[in-house]
């Protein structure tokens, strides 16, 4: 009986070791399996949606690369300024400096230097808001000049002279065009559009101020600045409409024989 109860005490104090044991032994934590679980889960994702956000900015990238046309668009720039010099250089020998024309040659001259900006920042890959805000910056300019042509065509009406007056009013439409065209540009960059598109509007804009080019040239038909002025303007022309060929991808002809030897 005595070996019977020793069994017995034995069999207790074991059952309470074992029961202290499983009290202060480290549980499986079943919410930390799902949080680990989780975590990779979510960690796959991200890398996921990193790895296609990365593609899309590649593809973005190559499509919308504006450095083929920005050589040609900053000549056309460099070239519109200087056009816009010599204009208001005539004006002074018109004795009208000061007026309208001469405000009109300057908005000129600022959306030249706007053009240039915007084909030294295209040449970028990062650059691309920078060259939009040019472009429309030229457009402003090109605009506000519109008005200036509007201004000089009523002082020469004041003056008497309805020569000069119809010269004048010639060139406000060319010049609104390629005001818009220029926006288009910018616009078109902007929402993403092809690069057929822009380019399109590019060269819409070279053909706008080519037919600038002829108005002006015609302001004094005897004077050097003038003809100078109407000249870089036309070379400014040239240079728009192959910034917008060179963006879409044309190849240049190769001369034929001996045609390129120059007298």
């Amino acid at each position: 009986m005595k070996s019977v109860t020793i069994a017995l005490g034995c069999s207790i104090q074991l059952l309470s070791l074992a029961t202290l044991i499983q009290a202060f032994a480290p549980q499986t934590n079943n919410n930390a399996i799902m949080t680990t679980h989780h975590y990779h889960q979510q960690s796959t994702q991200i890398k996921q949606y990193t790895t296609q956000q990365r593609t899309q900015q590649t593809t973005t990238t190559k499509l919308y690369s504006l450095k083929p046309a920005a050589l040609p668009l900053m000549d056309s720039g460099k070239a519109l300024a200087r056009s816009g010099e010599l204009l208001i250089d005539l004006t002074s020998k018109l004795d009208l400096y000061g007026g309208g024309l001469s405000a009109a040659g300057a908005n000129i001259r600022n959306c030249g230097d706007c053009l240039a900006q915007a084909g030294a920042s295209a040449r970028m890959k990062t650059a691309t808001e920078l060259v939009i805000d040019e472009l429309r910056e030229g457009s402003d300019c090109l605009r506000e000049g519109t008005d200036k042509l509007t201004r000089a065509v009523e002082e020469s009406e004041v003056d008497g002279n309805t020569v000069l007056k119809d010269k004048i009013g010639k060139m406000i439409v060319p010049m609104k065009q390629a005001s818009l065209w220029l926006e288009e540009v910018g616009a078109s960059i902007l929402q993403k559009e092809s690069l057929d598109v822009i380019a399109g509007h590019l060269i819409s804009t070279g053909e706008a101020l080519l037919l600038l080019s002829m108005t002006v040239e015609v302001l004094d038909e005897e004077s050097e600045d003038g003809k100078l002025s109407a000249q870089r303007m036309v070379y400014a022309s040239e240079q728009m409409i192959l910034a917008g060929k060179e963006l879409k991808g044309e190849k240049k002809e190769k001369p034929k024989g001996k045609s390129w030897i120059k007298g």
